[in-house]
């Protein structure tokens, strides 16, 4: 492996600096202005002291800000200038980000406008930026006046049930077919509405004694077909095993007398929901409210309505599905899904021209019903959707809702908390055609995506009366071309529709989504009619804007880059999921803990984990400990390396934004999950055990792996007194700072000596995670390093050269090889293309990340399927060496949020160069290199009201760059 060796000449020898470059001046004005974690004009923000945020103009003259001043104002109906409501005067400070508001504090439904202007490094004053606005959402749950309301099930009309055909019969001895006695039974079972309790009578002899006989029965119940196969002597249940709620519509009609200047929508549910008002969608989002601990809090959306309010009489009314909350989840008992029923709180607020408000809420006034053309929606199941049963429009004024039933009410009590959400809602963010189409059998169609992906599709089908369209997911193939779907598991994930009439049919399921990479359709008639523009993918995920990209010379390594940033779309769905197809899609805490900081370089995740962490907090016991997954499942509890997340992601959070905020909310809730391990030691030793480093390759134990339980509590016990350290001092709590900092070196001292005592490691330390963990985290006494180091290295030999982590160790290998002077060693891993490394999965045609380093091979097929997952970002956590190293933009945990960041590409390996842009809360950062005629070029961006310290091989030559753009040009 080829570097730069700029350590050993002195700078200007090998420097050539090209100079810096701003773009043309622009007019001095701070531009995009944020308030919180990077909202822009909320509309329903939750937090009544916001922080405010801006950045400055990219200009050749603007270095840093030395001062500023920001008014808020009340915003008026009218536009007329107003008093304001805080002005902070001008205020001496290089800070752009963070500023807290200290006027009085806001209330619900308040609008605000704010501006700010800046003075710069040569005290020039700048413009006033644009206004940017605010509006609260309902705050509090006196703000409220709905009520939650349910399907009352009490009024609910007794199920129909029609017996459209059944046979009783035997298979002959020898053959395949099935002898079928019907003659009896048919005359015993009337065509037609039946009770829904089915009797078997006895009808005189057995046709066929002495053999095995299966009654087979098709039927239909409230319009749905289905068929059922019954064991002999059995009784005929007509209800599937499905426990998938149907859709319950809910409407009720108001009357609007006068000029409406402002309607507002505040809407939440227990469930997920979709509102119309006069028959027009309210909003993009999808899945809403989200997904939280909704014993202790649930979200509530604002949504500005006043272009669907009309003059006179108008109609609301609301698609009500089970979502997380009353839906089939993994370990959930059917028994406790049998108590819960989905339910819907809304407050439509009218304000008239003459200053009047008149509300409109959830109460026993609205109308309900459940045979609507939703049969069935949950996550696991997929979604049943009948078009003969369609309500017309349910959703406008001067519809019949006589045969519908009326609601059940419900205070809304002070629990669940409703509170505004503090994240982007769930949308269709990118649509993808399909690249083939297929049919590997008779009558069954393949749509090939390309990409695995999450979402929901829209198919576009000829379709005749009466059929059944069967519409499947995969995220692989069979090696006939057939779906193969043994990973999903339990979970049914697919889709049904049935055509009301002959003709051409769209569908899109809305209450339901789907893992997959290929869709099948069968059930078709009109199949041959088919072409790949029939079915279209929208790609959903939480609405947050891409923030970074990496780019290389080497193809491999930008699919890796594509495949990490798809399985981050795939798995941020409201909350950080594990895998988002089978039957699971939890928000396990392990998984979030190791890729969070690589997520910071994709996308703008700040809200996503602030909010997720709150969730984290609801969910940590009084005695400290934290759930396996959150919100949670009954897993259990206090897993090192996942309950550590409590530690890692607010620190990781504060170093990639520099949100002290996020550590204060925190704070507590990461002493208390120290304190367990505290209780929980002897000796400094944590008797806790979990997950291990889990589905470590090769292991000899199971998928745990090999390291000892021990070693990891220890080692995650380390790791987060060494956090809280930092932390402690960050928030300028200097006795946390000093006590925490002695712990770590105790647990440093107890970890070696238990561990690492003599030549021969604990035979549980003898593994390359073990390693990783005490160089990584600091843990091995300074003398003892290099014989660790040592121990690591051979490790490597004696697994050939590769890899053999897990969750836990794979994030440390190429940083620790690196950081101990082997960058080499971590190159050739990162480009390692055998079996276990990234681009193995990448060979056999990977396009997200994989939960196995061999989930599929093209030598010896799938892999294990009950643990199997296509799309799982933990081992994604690669890429943030992609960005910190191979292309150099690495934060300063000194200077959070990138207010001086580091840039220290590693040159060598197969590349000729490589890049990463990454927009912070200041502008873009940007770091280039490239190999070009015997020369390393750089490119280093620089954003305004910023620093950047250029370290070169070996980090003892460095400088120091100002705002702007910066070339340079260094000798080989």
């Amino acid at each position: 492996m080829h570097h730069f060796n700029l350590n050993r000449i002195s700078l200007p020898v090998l420097l050539l600096w090209l100079g810096t470059t701003c773009a043309v001046a622009n007019e001095l004005r701070p531009h995009s202005l944020t308030v919180g974690e990077n909202f822009v004009d909320p509309v329903g923000y939750y937090d009544s002291t916001p922080v405010f945020s801006w950045k400055l103009p990219v200009d050749e003259d603007v270095k840093a800000q030395t001062a500023y001043r920001i008014i808020v104002q009340p915003k008026s109906v009218s536009d007329e200038n107003t008093d304001p409501i805080w002005d902070s005067g001008k205020v001496e400070s290089d800070q752009s980000v963070w500023i807290l508001y200290e006027g009085p504090s806001f209330h619900s439904r308040q609008q605000i406008t704010w501006r700010v202007k800046f003075w710069d490094d040569q005290n020039r004053e700048s413009e006033w930026s644009d206004e940017a606005t605010i509006e609260m959402g309902l705050l509090g749950q006196d703000d409220w006046n709905a009520q939650w309301i349910e399907l009352d099930r009490g009024s609910r009309k007794p199920d129909e049930v029609k017996i459209l055909k059944a046979e009783f019969g035997n298979r002959i001895a020898g053959g395949d077919k099935v002898r079928v006695v019907t003659e009896n039974i048919r005359r015993a079972i009337q065509r037609g509405s039946t009770p829904i309790r089915v009797v078997p009578a006895r009808l005189g002899g057995d046709p066929a004694p002495g053999d095995d006989k299966t009654l087979w029965v098709e039927y239909d119940i409230n319009g749905v077909r289905k068929q059922k196969e019954v064991a002999e002597n059995g009784a005929f249940d007509p209800y599937p095993k499905t426990t998938a709620h149907p859709a319950y519509y809910m409407r009720r009609e108001f009357e609007s007398p006068k000029k409406v200047m402002q309607a507002r929508l505040y809407a939440s549910a227990l469930g997920i929901y979709e509102f119309q008002i006069n028959g027009v969608r309210v909003g993009n989002d999808m899945l809403s409210p989200g997904y939280t601990m909704y014993s202790k809090r649930v979200e509530s959306l604002t949504y500005d309505v006043t272009d669907l309010v009309h003059d006179g009489n108008n109609a609301i009314g609301a698609v009500l599905g089970e979502g997380w909350y009353a839906g089939k989840l993994l370990l959930r008992k059917r028994s406790d899904l049998a108590k819960l029923t989905p339910k819907l709180l809304a407050q439509l607020e009218l304000t008239y021209a003459d200053g009047s408000v008149e509300t409109i809420v959830t109460d026993d006034s609205w109308r309900a019903t459940d045979q609507g053309p939703i049969r069935a929606g949950g996550f696991y199941h997929g979604e049943d959707y009948d078009a003969s049963k369609s309500l017309g429009k349910w959703a406008e004024a001067g519809y019949d809702d006589a045969d519908w039933m009326p609601v059940k009410s419900t205070e809304l009590g002070n629990k669940p908390s409703v509170v505004p959400k503090r994240l982007p809602p769930i949308q269709v963010m990118k649509t993808l055609n399909a690249v083939e189409m297929t049919q590997p059998e008779p009558g069954k169609y393949v749509f090939d995506f390309g990409q695995n992906q999450v979402g929901v599709p829209a198919v576009t089908i000829p379709v005749t009366k009466g059929e059944t369209v069967l519409i499947r997911f995969a995220e692989m193939l069979q090696q006939d071309g057939t779906l193969y779907t043994a990973n999903y598991r339990s979970a049914r994930s697919q889709a049904t529709y049935v055509a009301a009439e002959t003709g051409t049919a769209t569908y899109q399921p809305s209450l339901s989504f789907f893992g997959y990479r290929y869709v099948e359709l069968s059930g078709l008639a009109r199949g041959e009619e088919l072409t790949t523009e029939s079915v279209v993918a929208n790609v959903i995920h939480t609405d947050f804007p891409s923030k970074g990209s990496f780019t290389s010379s080497h193809d491999k390594l930008n699919q890796l880059q594509s495949n990490i940033r798809w399985g981050q779309r795939s798995n941020f769905v409201d909350i950080p999921t594990d895998c988002p197809q089978r039957d699971e899609r939890l928000g396990w805490t392990g998984d979030a803990q190791v890729f969070l900081p690589t997520s910071f370089f994709n996308f703008d995740v700040h809200s996503f984990w602030a909010r997720w962490l709150q969730s984290v907090r609801d969910e940590q016991t009084s005695e400290g400990e934290i759930p396996h997954t959150v919100p949670s499942t009954p897993f259990g509890y206090a897993s090192p390396g996942w309950a550590d997340v409590i530690v890692t992601a607010p620190w990781q959070v504060y170093v990639r934004t520099g949100d002290e905020g996020i550590l204060r909310d925190n704070y507590e809730a990461m002493k208390k999950w120290v304190a367990v391990y505290e209780r929980r030691s002897k000796d400094l030793i944590p008797d806790l055990k979990g997950w291990g480093d889990w589905l470590q390759p090769y292991t000899k134990t199971d998928r745990k792996g090999d390291t000892a339980q021990e070693l990891i509590a220890t080692a995650y016990f380390g790791r987060d007194v060494r956090i809280l350290h930092l932390a402690a001092s960050a928030l300028g709590n200097d006795g946390d700072a000093k006590r925490y900092g002695q712990l770590h070196a105790d647990i440093r001292t107890a970890f070696t000596k238990r561990f690492f005592p003599g030549e021969k490691p604990h035979p549980g330390a003898n593994t390359q995670t073990a390693c990783l963990m005490g160089l990584g985290y600091d843990l091995i006494e300074p003398d003892q390093r290099p014989r660790v180091e040592a121990i690591l290295l051979k490790q490597f030999e004696d697994a050939d050269r590769h890899l053999r982590t897990g969750f836990l160790g794979t994030p440390l290998i190429a940083p620790v090889f690196d950081e101990l002077g082997y960058s080499d060693i971590a190159y050739e891993l990162l480009f390692k293309e055998s079996y276990p490394s990234w681009f193995f999965s990448i060979n056999q045609g990977a396009t997200t990340m994989w939960e196995r380093w061999n989930s599929y091979s093209h030598a010896d097929g799938f892999g294990d399927a009950s643990m199997n997952s296509y799309n799982h970002y933990a081992y994604g956590a690669i890429g943030q060496f992609m960005y910190e190293r191979v292309a150099g933009l690495t934060p300063d945990p000194n200077h959070p949020g990138y207010k001086h960041f580091f840039v220290r590409p590693l040159v060598g390996g197969p590349l000729t160069s490589a890049r990463a842009e990454l927009e912070t809360n200041y502008g873009t950062a940007v770091s280039g290199w490239q190999l070009r005629k015997g020369r390393l070029e750089m490119e280093v961006v620089v954003p305004p009201n910023t620093t950047a310290t250029v370290v070169f091989r070996g980090g003892k030559e460095s400088q120091t760059l100002a705002a702007g753009t910066h070339q340079f040009s260094l000798n080989r």
